[in-house]
């Protein structure tokens, strides 16, 4: 009954050990991240077109779900910045933001975004992750953050811009429509965007974007700057939710199903990557498919209770951990203030400048943006850094899901190219020991005359089975002495296909007919099991397979002298 339970309640692991000494630092970290959270998920439902109790709402159930299914103790589940710029492109496509339709499509959009989690995690399909690479999401990422940038200067300036993705343009509208910048709003935004700067440098004691929130809400109040002609949020519906189901139809369904899988994807990759973080620094393991389950569900309940897709956020999850969380219960704690703060205090947010939010949502992109792992990838793999231009410019260009679609088909594209043309070497022999290395590599590793000995470091299948052909066949053609026998290193074959082993058969009968003798030397088990179920390995005879390439060079300089 225990098993039933703790594989229901994945919480169940730290309830049942929980002492009262982690009472206080998850309390401290509770409270530290609701103050950060706030502002934070205002500032993103703003940054989709919807009224700021959104993100609140997001903010509160989610949490407490997460906190008792997820396996990461540290993550802190709520709205982010990029979810929120992909909600904006795919609902914004199909109605007018801040329309009763546009929330109905959000909620429905969270709601799919949940069940795709959940089926993905039930079905284990958690290495789906895979294929988001760490160069695409990075490259995607860092021109999200731009995109982030550009689409709040209109809060900024107070000007007309269109809802939308597209970075050319919104930059065009905003060139047609410099002329009409309000500048008590400018002057508002820039400061709180400088006072967060500078303010977030000497590490105080609330977060730089709360403090921001509050002194431009009492400036605004006490000199009444909203007659100036400066955005404010205006009056924020109080109460907690009641969960509800959008009335949608299937059609809508259809629309919004090719984003609901790019959110569902981001989110999980995002989610996954913060939450390994803090486990290889605490010390305990993360579960992949556990996670898709936990955040699927929290995304389901985000939809129920109107709100908007969630997952983990690096920045409040750090801030959580360094706080002292050391539990799920710190994420309860967040949210429940959270929901005090719907309760009684969202009157308190009438006079909070929009430009402040846009500040907000500024300051948040810009830690988005990974300069550091464009240097990285220029070191140490040009083809990785090509991965993330490609993503990179494509979002700029085409927006977050294209841009996305693009940097996954790059790496599948780059994944085909490098199996299907994998790498190969000659080996030669040290002359003082017996070690076989890549010639091209040890200019000390000698070539054996008549002796070819060459290395496959892939699987050998179909794919790259015509590839190796001509490589062995070519090698064979440009020695400089007549080959007389054929060493295969397989020690880093991991599979052999039908048509990889049929490929085999026609090289090794074409060798034959001309008196190449052929060895094969550190196949694994695998490897020659289907080599015996096709015959190949008794054409050859058991004699021609060897552990060792050293062994095999024995047998062929014997075959050779005759």
């Amino acid at each position: 009954m225990k098993a039933v339970i703790h594989g229901l309640l994945p919480a169940n692991h730290w309830l049942r050990d929980y002492r009262q000494a982690l009472l206080r630092p998850d309390l401290t970290a509770g409270l530290t991240t609701a103050v950060m959270l706030i502002p934070q998920s205002m500032a993103y439902a703003m940054l989709i077109g919807l009224s700021p109790e959104v993100g609140l709402y997001a903010s509160i159930v989610p949490l407490i779900v997460y906190a008792l299914l997820g396996s990461s103790r540290q993550l802190a589940v709520g709205p982010v910045a990029i979810l929120a710029l992909m909600t904006a492109a795919s609902v914004g496509a199909h109605a007018s933001p801040g329309s009763a339709d546009y929330l109905t499509l959000v909620i429905l959009l969270a709601l799919m975004v949940g069940v795709l989690q959940l089926l993905m995690g039930v079905l284990r399909f958690g290495f789906l992750v895979n294929f988001l690479s760490h160069p695409v999401v990075s490259g995607f990422s860092s021109a999200a953050a731009i995109v982030i940038i550009v689409g709040q200067l209109k809060n900024l300036l107070n000007i007309e811009v269109p809802n939308t993705d597209q970075l050319l343009v919104m930059l065009g509208a905003i060139l047609r429509h410099l002329d009409h910048t309000h500048l008590p709003t400018l002057l508002v935004g820039i400061s709180s965007l400088a006072f967060m700067m500078v303010l977030k440098g000497w590490k105080p004691l609330f977060p730089a974007a709360l403090t921001a929130m509050v002194i431009a809400t009492v400036f605004t109040w006490l000199f009444d700057l909203g007659q100036t002609g400066i955005a404010l949020v205006g009056p924020v519906p109080g109460g907690l939710p009641w969960p509800a189901l959008p009335d949608v139809d299937a059609g809508s369904v259809l629309l919004l199903a090719p984003s609901a899988l790019a959110i569902a994807l981001v989110g999980f990759v995002e989610a996954i990557s913060v939450a390994k973080v803090f486990a290889r620094k605490n010390r305990y393991d993360i579960q992949a498919n556990r996670e898709l389950v936990a955040l699927g569900i929290a995304n389901i309940t985000s939809g129920l209770f109107r709100a908007m897709p969630v997952t983990g956020g690096f920045s409040r999850t750090a801030v959580n951990a360094a706080a002292g969380g050391r539990t799920g219960l710190a994420s309860i704690i967040t949210a429940l203030v959270i929901a005090l703060v719907l309760m009684f205090f969202t009157s308190l947010f009438y006079y909070l400048p929009k430009a402040v939010l846009a500040a907000t949502i500024i300051m948040a992109a810009l830690t988005l943006i990974d300069l550091h792992e464009v240097r990285h990838l220029y070191r140490i793999k040009r083809s990785d850094l090509a991965l993330l231009a490609i993503t990179f410019i494509a979002t700029l260009l085409s927006g977050v899901e294209y841009g996305i679609l693009a940097g996954i088909s790059a790496s599948l594209v780059w994944f085909v190219v490098r199996t299907t043309r994998p790498h190969t070497a000659v080996l030669g022999k040290f002359p003082d020991r017996d070690v076989f290395r890549n010639i091209r590599r040890h200019p000390r590793a000698q070539t054996i005359p008549g002796i070819l000995m060459v290395r496959i470091d892939a699987q050998f299948y179909f794919g790259n089975a015509s590839f190796l052909r001509e490589f062995i066949c070519g090698q064979i053609k440009t020695a400089s002495v007549p080959v007389q026998a054929l060493i295969i290193d397989a020690g880093s074959v991991t599979q052999l296909d039908s048509s990889a082993d049929a490929v085999l058969h026609e090289i090794f009968e074409e060798l034959a007919q001309r008196g190449i003798a052929i060895y094969i030397a550190e196949a694994i088990g695998p490897v020659i099991d289907v080599m015996k179920r096709s015959g190949l390995y008794q054409q050859l005879g058991a004699d021609h397979f060897t552990w060792t390439v050293k062994e095999a060079l024995e047998l062929a300089q014997r075959k050779i002298a005759g």
